[in-house]
């Protein structure tokens, strides 16, 4: 702080220029993002204090990095319980709640709070500059951002997606690379502690509730819950610089296209699975088409590729790779990157996965769904599902989800902390559906759940494990379910 007791008076509209070396900057949290963070900031010269509880071997040897490099770092049970008192700036890892101790602490003393996302744009600008074309929504985020970035790559760009997807954005900046562009995606949690982000194109992908527990409390603009989770979301359209890329069949998105300050000139532009209007992206034969990037788009469209190059192609699949389509072609990627960049990917695993078909049952892994939104996604696909469900609800419900796709229910086998939650959803919508629950806690509930399910599907049938629930009551993530789900279809 400065010698009078407040924050710097440069900080709010600090780039890379700024006076670092006056700062003294808190990084609360010292995961990928925090390391990275940590990283940019010693890289300008700033005074650097790092706090985390967790004091495991992976921190530890972090922390010898970091202080190498004269950060101070403190690491172990309550560091993060109180904030330092000469402080001018915090950096939060992503999935900090602003109720956190050590935030609100920050909050009330009037200190700014930013996340590393924040930290990357302001440290690349002026003169490292790289345009973002970024990429939120409640499902469909890491697929089209992969789908993005293959397009780019095809059109011989110097890309790579960055951001919740796994690389942090500062990673990438402080990289040697002259990147031409960044395939950038953005969880709500990261647009929260964001402020003066502005892209190149953005996409909003599609708004339901998820992640509801990270919004109760105190601490939010509107007192918590959807209002906020999708008042976050919409920031990635203010100042945007050319396209704000919505999803036609999602009113929210459209909305929020509507509601946002953008640069003077910035387009809207629609996607749809339908007929596409002017200004959008849509479906024709079995063809993807662009009315939106083409000069004639009051009578003509533009085809980019066939539905079929679009793997797997799922209703919303499809819509993952024309909202890609947009912002790349937003960006001058011709047709012909569009296509082949679909073409080329080749996506991680327990996304709509088709693990085996055995007596004209097919079992699928779709583990990545972990929200009802994405379950309704994987059951949008199918006929007749003998539906693998559960885990942690984050406060979601599922009446919706169950009212929608009863009639297609041939039974359902639920399991983890809140298997409840999807029961009662059941119970008043498809009282006729069987259910078998699952009360075991450990992950061999997974193959009881696939010899319950077994039990249960006819010939046509597909066994769905789409939990519409995190993994974390009972696995290390969705990846770890999906490869357990599908040992235990193997073992039949």
């Amino acid at each position: 702080m400065a010698q009078d007791g407040t924050t710097l008076d440069w900080i709010e509209g600090a780039d890379r220029t700024a006076p670092w070396p006056q700062a003294k900057v808190v990084v609360a949290g010292l995961g990928r993002s925090g390391f990275a963070a940590a990283d940019g900031l010693l890289d300008v010269g700033a005074q650097v204090t790092v706090l985390d509880d967790n004091d495991g071997s992976a921190n530890a040897e972090k922390a010898t990095v970091l202080e190498m490099l004269d950060a101070d770092v403190r690491l172990g049970a309550g560091s993060t319980a109180t904030l330092p008192d000469d402080v001018d700036l915090v950096i939060t890892s992503p999935g900090w709640r602003p109720s956190a101790p050590l935030l609100a602490q920050a909050a009330a003393r009037g200190i700014p709070i930013w996340g590393e996302v924040e930290l990357a744009w302001r440290l690349q600008q002026p003169d490292r500059a790289v345009p973002w074309l970024a990429v939120t929504g409640t499902n469909g985020k890491t697929t089209t951002t992969q789908m993005l970035e293959s397009m780019l790559l095809a059109a011989g760009l110097k890309a790579c997606a960055v951001g919740n997807i796994g690389r942090p954005v500062m990673e990438a900046v402080l990289d040697e690379t002259p990147y031409d562009v960044f395939a950038v995606e953005l969880s709500s949690f990261q647009l929260h502690w964001s402020k003066s982000l502005a892209m190149h194109s953005s996409a909003v992908l599609n708004v339901e509730a998820d992640h509801l527990e990270w919004y109760a409390g105190e601490g939010f603009a509107h007192g918590g819950g959807m209002a906020d989770y999708a008042f976050d979301k919409a920031k990635i359209f203010e100042r945007v610089r050319h396209s704000c890329v919505y999803n036609v069949a999602d009113v929210v998105t459209e909305q929020m296209v509507e509601d946002a300050d953008v640069t003077e000139g910035a387009r809207a532009i629609g996607f749809t699975l339908g007929m596409p209007g002017m200004s959008m992206l849509g479906v024709v034969d079995d063809l993807i088409v662009d009315r939106a990037f083409v000069e004639q788009r009051k009578d003509s469209a533009l085809e980019l590729c066939s539905v079929s190059d679009v793997q797997p192609n799922a209703p919303h699949n499809i819509e993952n790779a024309l909202a890609a389509a947009a912002l790349a072609r937003s960006f001058g990627v011709g047709a012909t990157a569009v296509r082949d960049g679909l073409r080329n990917l080749n996506l991680g695993g327990h996304r709509i996965q088709t693990v085996a078909t055995r007596d004209e049952v097919t079992w699928v892994d779709d583990s990545k769904a972990t929200n009802p939104h994405a379950a309704n996604s994987s059951m949008r696909a199918f006929d007749h599902i003998v539906w693998i469900a559960g885990g942690q609800a984050k406060g979601t419900t599922f009446d919706d989800l169950v009212a929608t796709h009863a009639a297609k229910l041939r039974g359902a086998v639920l399991l983890g902390v809140d298997r409840q939650v999807v029961a009662e959803a059941l119970a008043r919508h498809a009282p006729d559906v069987p259910v078998i629950v699952i009360d075991d806690t450990d992950t061999g509930a997974m193959a009881q759940a696939v010899r319950a399910a077994a039990t249960m599907a006819r010939r046509g049938d597909t066994v769905l494990l789409a939990p519409g629930c995190a993994s974390l009551d009972m696995w290390s993530g969705y990846d770890a379910r999906g490869d357990d789900f599908a040992a235990a279809v193997r073992a039949l």
